[in-house]
């Protein structure tokens, strides 16, 4: 299929909160083709993104979830995506949004696939994080349908997640607190699709029904789902330090940065995604996180 945006698209910038480098082993990009793997309502699929210099988007799609990736499309891509209410604060954002008129927060319209990675990354290094993922999509996942990267995997379903046994979960590097949240969001993994036609505070609400999923998990969760330019990641290790280093030069806590993104309510997701795509960065000093191997204890 073929789709002209009636807006600026970047993908890479739209694309790039399902990214996680190299060890993303559902998503790839190769020779400006963006590649994703996905589980649907109807099973497994491929999709596969080009953006032609005219500005057209064409996709392709294979496996059983082939119709449901291509008709998702437009949401994936922003259109579904609403910035005209927001107001730029500080000069930084506006700036950011001057520069990058591309940026929508785009949708996967699915949970599950952002669940299993979002807890994956609670309270661990993002390298521990990504290392356990990839492993999981590679052990646990299944080959993508079509003829994408060999490598590319499609992310374990609810039913291989409650399949894995302890010492598999070991072996990975999850320990008891994560394996623990996954399984219980997987035994309820249908009623957290619905989280996506709530949206906002009450899809959110929905998703920390399970055991396990807290305000960050919720958050990391909602905004790649729908988009949701609301949802903020609370919680997080790095986030408030790059708001307050950005915006009053210097680190922050939750407090002090909700206080400072109340104006921007309800978009204020998006005020932080300027900041991040404007080249936002906290200094590097200070503790860092205890880097913990797992399958080491």
């Amino acid at each position: 299929m073929e789709w002209r945006p009636p807006f600026p698209v970047d993908l890479a910038t739209v694309l790039g909160p399902l990214s996680r480098g190299r060890g993303s082993l559902n998503f790839r990009s190769e020779r400006g083709v963006w590649w994703l793997a996905a589980n649907t309502p109807s099973g497994e699929g491929t999709l596969a993104l080009l953006r032609r210099p005219d500005g057209v988007v064409e996709a392709e799609a294979w496996g059983p979830g082939a119709e449901f990736l291509l008709d998702g499309v437009p949401a994936l891509l922003g259109a579904e995506d609403d910035d005209s209410g927001f107001v730029a604060h500080h000069p930084v954002v506006a700036r950011a949004r001057h520069d990058a008129p591309g940026l929508r927060l785009g949708s996967t319209r699915r949970v599950w696939d952002s669940l299993v990675l979002a807890v994956l990354e609670q309270k661990v290094s993002g390298k521990e994080a990504i290392r356990s993922w990839a492993e999981l999509c590679r052990w646990f996942g299944t080959p993508a349908p079509g003829p994408g990267p060999a490598s590319l995997r499609v992310p374990p379903s609810p039913v291989a997640i409650r399949s894995i046994v302890d010492w598999n979960w070991h072996r990975i590097g999850v320990d008891l607190k994560r394996r623990t949240a996954l399984i219980n969001a997987a035994c309820v993994a249908p009623r957290l699709e619905e989280a996506v036609t709530l949206r906002g505070s009450e899809g959110r609400a929905l998703l920390r029904k399970v055991s396990g999923i807290g305000v960050w998990t919720a958050a990391e969760i909602a905004q790649r789902a729908w988009g949701d330019p609301d949802a903020v990641s609370f919680g997080d290790y790095n986030i408030p330090s790059m708001v307050g280093h950005t915006l009053l030069g210097r680190r922050i806590d939750d407090e002090v940065m909700a206080e400072l993104l109340a104006p921007y309510a309800p978009q204020r997701q998006r005020a932080i995604r300027y900041l991040e795509i404007g080249g936002a960065r906290a200094p590097r000093f200070g503790p860092r996180i205890e880097l913990r191997d797992y399958r080491a204890m």
